[in-house]
């Protein structure tokens, strides 16, 4: 059989369509420009250590201690070279300039899931736009959550895999699911995978019924070996990342606590914190209409025509020191802490998706129904606890995540796959307009009427006060900053006015560009490509307002982010090896890794903290402890000059050092005494053992001498530390290293001979040596890389082999 270019060729230019989209969106990435992304730039400085030893030695080192005092640097950058799926997926993001190609691939995503469904071309256009560039996919990327787009824009392509499957297309789908499913681990978002794992569980319960019900049991059992074995390949293509996470998510804040002052002692992360985002139940509107809840914070209140603007220049205040706060003002009046966009599906979308609500057939509908209806009560987090409060508590896995918000991109997925499949069925089955007119007028009575009412009375539902307006202080006077927040409360009830307008005219014409292709008044040719146009129109508008050109700066610009400062110079004049706490950080020590770039740093910037360490700063830092910083050989502060406000550096002469004897030690019977100890003790002087070591330092009797007993660190590797001792007598070494899997991942040796160490003060190592001089090593050498770095080669040749073998049966078949 030969290849048949001719229905090759229209994909082959729809494709192209979808780059040329993506380009013209981010045109400045074409020029040579930088996205400036937040955590894309934290992430480039806790991974600095690990990729120049990388770049030096050829050897990834697994464990960094530019952050938080050490941690196991796969959670920030590593490599992966058995998994095909990381190859791959690697190849795949260096194809076009980013963010280019983040676009473009969530755009091909849901383009693949459609054309599987039934979808035609144009169809498919249609649900790529849609789901790409509805807002919040838009927004997290100048944020820097790109693996979370990229988890977003496999996702559609595992669910494509899993209808080919249950389509009787076993091997090519069960391949293709394999493959998918691997570029969605290598995505590296558990999050994101672990919330459409729940939508794709979904399907596969209504798959299930319906093969039930038409007595195709045979087909089912071959659809569901399918998709589980190709499922397992993908995912185990991954063995090592994977095996990695489940051993380092144990140690951290989604793990067990010790303390029993801590609330989440069972494992997961504190309710509160988990909730901290929650979609309001009201400001859900911003599906249909984008300003509901005023858009962002920063956002603009009108600038010249604003209400704001009036009420601050009859204050006194001049108009040219007013203006640039009622362009980048309080626009936001939702409770959220802190919000980069709203979740806006697209006025068209919601008008398709309301619609195939009342027009589709089967089961397809009732999931994609109940999967948006679902997750955005979840999305609703705290704000509905009568269902999320219980997912918390019992759902497996549902507690280790944060930020709920984030599965409304799945909402946006079963809701823009609605829409077009509304599409499909019209174009398929070519209903008259009397056939189409009850659920056309339904559908216009849920989302343009209620973009009616708000438009016109949306004073009605809404007081548009937010519950940190009693907290703002604009000029200092009482009374004059009431009257400008009443202008603001004004002004945020015109921007849902002003976008209520806006949506209702989208779906006027949506509707009417539909009235007249069923009728006739026009033909498909010319429908599709309108509807596309207005649909870009609509989302790249909304879009615009939070994510455009302003967010790009030069290479050079780009560049200039880790110019180091003159404290940063001062600080690397001294080359040996020590920590360093930055308190003039932009989002304080803990929450910012700009200092990991040149320094080992007390702090940093991750999501998955590890829980000891995390409850040191808590229980210890936070509350000022310089002799638990100096136990963590804290040599140098950044503080921020009183005069000038640039960070200057500060020497702490009182630093433990990298290692040193102390003169006793003391057995504490758990983790809150361990904790409690360290308010106030000599970090030189003693040091605190938790009971479950106690057997290693039982005949150790401790003869102090300054003087004679010595050890100091000789080799600095991040994956290797090598120390030398000299005593007179058995001492007990504290290292100001951080303990982490002692004796599994991190083991110490002696003379080369294995020996095992021990946790003191809580979080740092320690170990019994012998009297003598010793060549003491502590070695990084988790088996979750060497055993899992196995499985993937075995995994990706698996792999490879059932893609070969699904292309040539496809072939031949055709």
């Amino acid at each position: 059989m030969q290849f048949s270019f001719k229905k090759f060729l229209p994909h082959l230019y729809a494709v192209i369509a979808l780059v040329v989209l993506a380009g013209i969106y981010a045109s400045p990435a074409l020029q040579g420009k930088k996205l400036k992304q937040h955590d894309i730039t934290m992430s480039l400085a806790s991974s600095h250590e690990s990729t120049e030893f990388t770049k030096a030695t050829g050897i990834v080192p697994w464990w960094t201690n530019s952050m938080f005092g050490g941690m196991p640097a796969y959670m920030i950058h590593g490599a992966y070279p058995n998994s095909i799926g990381s190859t791959v997926g690697g190849e795949i993001m260096g194809f076009l300039p980013s963010p280019i190609n983040v676009i473009f691939l969530e755009m091909l995503g849901m383009y693949i899931l459609l054309i599987v469904l039934g979808a035609n071309i144009w169809q498919s256009i249609i649900g790529a736009i849609g789901y790409a560039f509805c807002t919040l996919n838009m927004v997290i990327l100048p944020a820097g959550h790109t693996s979370k787009a990229i988890a977003l824009a496999y996702a559609p392509m595992v669910a494509a895999g899993a209808v080919l499957c249950f389509r009787g297309k076993y091997l090519l789908g069960g391949a293709l699911t394999a493959l998918f499913m691997s570029l969605e681990i290598y995505a590296n978002h558990v999050q994101i995978t672990y919330y459409f794992g729940l939508m794709l569980f979904g399907y596969v319960i209504v798959e299930i019924i319906n093969h039930v019900k038409s007595g195709k049991i045979k087909s089912l059992v071959f659809a569901l070996l399918a998709l589980g074995l190709g499922s397992f390949v993908g995912v185990a293509n991954h063995t090592m990342r994977l095996w990695n996470n489940y051993e380092y998510s144990k140690e951290t804040i989604r793990g067990k606590s010790e303390l029993t002052t801590n609330t989440q002692s069972k494992g997961g992360l504190d309710r509160d914190y988990a909730f901290s985002y929650s979609y309001g139940i009201g400001e859900t509107g911003t599906l249909l209409i984008p300003n509901f809840y005023g858009g962002t914070m920063g956002g603009s209140l009108g600038g010249k025509k604003s209400e704001t603007l009036k009420a601050m220049v009859n204050a006194g205040i001049p108009e040219e020191n007013a203006l640039p706060y009622t362009e980048r003002g309080p626009a936001y009046w939702g409770d959220q802490p802190a919000v980069g966009g709203p979740v806006y599906a697209g006025a068209i979308i919601c008008f398709l998706f309301v619609l195939g609500a009342f027009l589709v057939r089967g089961s397809l509908k009732w999931w994609l129904v109940s999967t948006a209806v679902f997750f955005t009560m979840l999305a609703w987090g705290k704000n509905f606890p009568i269902l999320n409060y219980p997912m918390f508590d019992y759902f497996p896995m549902f507690n280790k995540f944060r930020a709920i918000t984030m599965i409304f991109s799945l909402t946006q997925l079963a809701m823009v796959i609605l829409g077009v499949l509304t599409l499909k069925q019209i174009s398929d089955n070519k209903p008259t307009f009397e056939e189409l007119k009850k659920p056309l007028i339904y559908s216009l009575a849920f989302t343009a009427g209620l973009c009616v009412i708000f438009a016109l009375v949306p004073s009605l539902f809404f007081n548009f006060k937010s519950v940190n307006d009693e907290a703002m202080q604009i000029t200092g006077d009482k009374g004059v900053d009431a009257q400008i927040l009443r202008a603001i409360v004004l002004d945020r009830e015109s921007l849902m006015r002003s976008d209520a307008f806006r949506s209702l005219a989208f779906i006027l014409l949506a509707a009417g560009l539909l009235w007249a292709w069923v009728t006739g008044k026009i033909k498909e040719s010319l429908f599709y490509p309108v509807l596309i146009l207005l649909i870009l129109i609509d989302l790249f508008g909304a879009d615009k307002r939070y994510f455009n050109n302003d967010n790009f700066v030069s290479k050079s610009e780009y560049e200039e982010i880790f110019t180091p400062t003159a404290a940063d110079e001062q600080i690397l004049k001294d080359k040996s090896i020590y920590r360093v706490f930055d308190a003039a950080a932009a989002g304080g020590f803990s929450s910012d890794a700009t200092a990991s770039y040149y320094h080992q740093s007390i702090g940093g910037y991750h999501g998955a903290k590890l829980r000891r360490y995390s409850e040191i700063i808590e229980n210890q830092i936070a509350k000022n402890n310089m002799q638990v910083l100096n136990m963590l050989n804290t040599k140098y502060f950044i503080i921020p000059n009183q005069q000038t406000g640039q960070p200057v550096a500060q020497q702490n002469p009182e630093a433990c050092g990298n290692a040193w004897f102390v003169n006793s030690f003391k057995i504490v019977a758990n983790a809150d005494e361990e904790m409690k100890s360290l308010d106030k003790f000599d970090p030189k002087g003693i040091a605190f053992i938790d009971k479950r070591f106690a057997d290693q330092v039982a005949n150790l009797k401790i003869q102090p001498d300054s003087i004679s007993n010595k050890i100091a660190l000789t080799s600095y590797k991040p994956n290797a530390l090598t120390y030398q001792s000299d005593t007179k007598t058995d001492q007990l070494a504290i290292f100001s290293e951080i303990f982490y899997r002692g004796n599994q991942d991190w083991k110490a040796y002696v003379d080369g001979q294995y020996k095992p160490h021990l946790r003191a003060n809580y979080i740092l190592r320690a170990m019994v040596i012998p009297a003598g001089k010793h060549k003491i090593e502590f070695k990084f050498e988790p088996e979750s890389v060497s055993k899992g770095n196995k499985v993937d080669l075995i995994m990706s040749v698996i792999l490879v082999g059932v893609l070969g073998l699904a292309i040539f049966f496809e072939v031949k078949k055709k």
